[in-house]
Parts: C-alpha cells; sequence; structure tokens
C-alpha cells in the first residue's frame, strides 16, 4: 500500500512474491559479516553455494547499539549472502555522519553492491552519488521510502512508514484509545517521524510526541514514568520499537498507570508480552525479509540484470498487525529469530 490507497499494495504484492520467489529458488552458499566498523566473521550454509562468482556487499545501516531489530535484518541479510556466494560486510552507526563514512569506506573497498538504510536521507546524499560515479549499485531497505529514488537508489525494501502510523492509528480507534504519547528514541529520524505523524493523522484522540534517548534504556524507562506520572490521562504508549515497547511497560508499573502498551517492530520477547497481555499488539514489518531481498537484489542484479519494482516502485514488507489472535503463529518464528 502506499500513502493514497490500498490498491496499490496488491498490485505490489507480486513484486514481493517474485522476488522472494525468485530468491528461494537458487543454491546457497557461505557468508561472512561483521559487527558496527565493518569487522567480518559469519556463519555457513549446508545447501552448497551459487555457481556464480564470488561477490562483495555491504550492509550498512542506522542501528543503534542494543537495538534487537537489526539483529534480525542482518539474520535475514546473511542467509541470503550464504545463499548467493556473497561476501557480507555488516557496519552501523546510529550517526548519520558516521553512517556516510561507513558507505564511503565501502565505496573505497570497491565492493560489489551496497544496501544502505535512510534514516537521515540528506546526509547519505552525497556518498551515495560516489557509489553511482563508481558504478557501484546501491538498494535501500527499512527507512528511506519517500527519499531513496531522489537519491538515485536501484530499488527500496521495507513499509510506507507513514502508512504503517495511519493503520495504527486507526487501531487505537478501535481499541477505544482516548489519549496516547508516541514515543521517539532518535530525533531526526524521518522513518520514526513519519510514524508519529501517521498516527496522528487518524488516531481520533490526543496525541502528544515524548522524545527519549534511544542509547539510554534507564534514561528512556525513567524519562517514560515521568510523563506517565505527570498525565494520569494518557491511556496508550506507543513505541516504535521492540526494546523499548518492553520498557514503557516497566514504566507503566513504576508510575501507577493504567496506560497500555501498543508498538511498532517484534523480537521474541515481544510476542511473550503479547500472549501474556502485557503489550497489546505490534505492527511487523518483516525486517527478517528486508535484509533477505536488499541483498539478494544485489545477485540478482550483477547476475541477471534484474531488478524489483520496475526500478519505480518500493517493495513494500508491511505493515502488518501482531495481537493475541495470531501471535502463536508468528511467535515460532520469532523464537528463531526471523520475525
Amino acid at each position: 500500500m502506499d500513502r493514497s490507497s490500498h490498491s496499490r499494495s496488491r498490485r505490489l504484492a507480486p513484486v514481493v512474491a517474485v522476488a522472494a520467489a525468485a530468491a528461494l529458488t537458487l543454491a546457497g552458499c557461505s557468508s561472512s559479516s561483521g559487527g558496527k566498523k565493518a569487522e567480518e566473521g559469519g556463519s555457513d550454509a549446508s545447501a552448497g553455494k551459487a555457481n556464480t562468482p564470488r561477490m562483495t556487499v555491504a550492509l550498512v545501516t542506522h542501528q543503534s547499539p542494543g537495538d534487537t531489530f537489526w539483529d534480525i535484518v542482518r539474520k535475514g541479510a546473511e542467509a541470503a549472502a550464504a545463499k548467493d556466494n556473497i561476501k557480507l560486510i555488516y557496519s552501523s552507526d546510529p550517526n548519520a555522519g558516521n553512517q556516510a563514512n561507513l558507505v564511503q569506506n565501502a565505496v573505497d573497498q570497491k565492493v560489489d553492491g551496497i544496501a544502505i538504510t535512510l534514516a537521515k536521507p540528506d546526509a547519505m546524499k552525497d556518498v551515495v552519488s560516489k557509489a553511482g560515479a563508481a558504478k557501484i549499485p546501491v538498494v535501500g531497505l527499512n527507512s528511506g521510502v519517500s527519499d531513496w529514488k531522489k537519491l538515485g537508489l536501484l530499488e527500496f525494501f521495507g513499509q510506507d512508514e507513514g502508512v504503517a502510523g495511519e493503520a495504527f492509528g486507526k487501531k487505537l480507534n478501535e481499541v477505544g484509545a482516548k489519549k496516547a504519547v508516541c514515543v521517539i528514541q532518535e530525533q531526526g529520524n524521518i522513518g520514526l517521524t513519519q510514524r508519529c505523524d501517521g498516527v496522528k493523522k487518524t488516531f481520533s484522540g490526543t496525541t502528544e510526541t515524548l522524545y527519549v534517548n534511544g542509547t539510554d534504556m534507564p534514561s528512556v524507562k525513567s524519562t517514560i514514568t515521568a510523563k506517565l506520572k505527570q498525565d494520569s490521562a494518557i491511556d496508550y504508549v506507543v513505541t516504535l520499537g521492540a526494546p523499548y515497547a518492553l520498557t514503557a511497560v516497566q514504566s507503566a508499573g513504576d508510575a501507577g498507570s493504567k496506560a497500555k502498551v501498543a508498538t511498532f517492530d517484534l523480537n521474541n520477547q515481544l510476542t511473550s508480552a503479547i500472549k501474556k497481555g502485557d503489550i497489546q499488539f505490534a505492527v511487523d514489518q518483516q525486517p527478517y525479509l528486508q535484509g533477505y531481498l536488499a541483498i539478494d537484489s544485489l545477485w540478482l542484479y550483477k547476475n541477471n540484470g534484474n531488478y524489483s519494482g520496475g526500478g519505480e516502485q518500493p517493495v513494500l514488507t508491511g505493515p502488518a498487525f501482531v495481537d493475541k489472535s495470531n501471535v502463536d503463529q508468528v511467535a515460532q518464528f520469532a523464537a528463531k529469530g526471523t520475525r
């Protein structure tokens, strides 16, 4: 779906299916990946490897330390790399300037392809242009659905954060919420802002935005606790990541608040919290699929000239709601670290 209608989502669904199907029918391989500063290491796949020349691909994200969402993205990327005979170099930094430097490092290494997130697209503009000048294909994932084409990326895999926010706001209406606080853990992250803006657009109640320091979880907890103590009318806390949702549950308890918690994004702990009723629902954007398709798309482009969405449309991986009605089905995959 996009900002204008649900119909385009139905048109895009085959794009996702085709990309995933093509990916799944290819033979496997081994991969290596790294830590925050492009360290290398990784796992081997037992299914063999693609009968194509070895590629090197860099995946550069805006991951903050301790944010388990990116472990799922990375796992999907590693699975695709293992299948496609790709050496995967992973690096990350939440600081936009530092992230741009990591992309520049990948350009300097003359990698065969780069996958990046565009949480702060303006900071990535120049280095993406340099990659283009070096004839290195660049695809986007997760953040940047509104900006990937303007920056000249080949493809994009993720969800429209504004649409996801609007769906969230409608869900709040359905559950009878009256006043919500939307917690943003990283100021300046365009995707997070779009989520909260989307909630405000469709939620018929009152919405406030609360900024917290997402790299300091004790501070996150104390800031949310203070807000709930200050305003007893808040009946829903909306968080934008699974770890922050679990912390918000603790904050509500510390504040003696009756506010419920709902969130964007999943992990294994969050599915357990939904089962227990501590979290009401979550929006799943399928981060494993984002990582997998981004890396696999670069293999397909180099070896067969393929690109998804016709170079014009993003490949949407969400949003989808997870609550008590379907959490058991999702939990089996979350337990394996793939949802």
